[in-house]
């Protein structure tokens, strides 16, 4: 599966896709969500920090959706209440996961969500 991680953290982004690869996952890393927008091809699965600068990851998620309504998308942050004061509910396509995080919980979100019906 091809995902795209997208977090303003270097240490989160070499985290994320060091567990993803080890998986045996193709990532592709952004540092914004600008640059994230910049990224060609199909993406299977959006990973994305909620708290950027310049974009957050549910505006980043919702312009991709415009692009791939077939995308997924797994928010991992520290900071989930802010998702959740904007969105009362995640769509099926959709998954929080909360930071930290160790590899196997990663995983396992990244799993249950690719594998979900869309």
């Amino acid at each position: 599966m091809r995902i795209l991680v997208v977090d303003d953290e270097p240490s989160v982004r070499t985290f994320v896709t060091e567990v993803l690869r080890g998986a045996g996952h193709d990532t592709i890393v952004a540092a914004d969500g600008e640059e994230a927008l910049n990224v060609r091809g199909h993406i299977d699965l959006l990973l994305t920090d909620l708290m950027m600068p310049r974009m957050t990851g549910d505006v980043l998620a919702v312009k991709m959706f415009t692009k791939q309504p077939t995308l997924k998308v797994l928010y991992l942050t520290a900071f989930s209440d802010s998702l959740f004061k904007k969105k009362v509910r995640l769509w099926n396509t959709e998954a929080c996961l909360d930071k930290p995080v160790t590899p196997d919980e990663l995983l396992e979100a990244v799993d249950v969500l690719l594998n979900a019906a869309s």
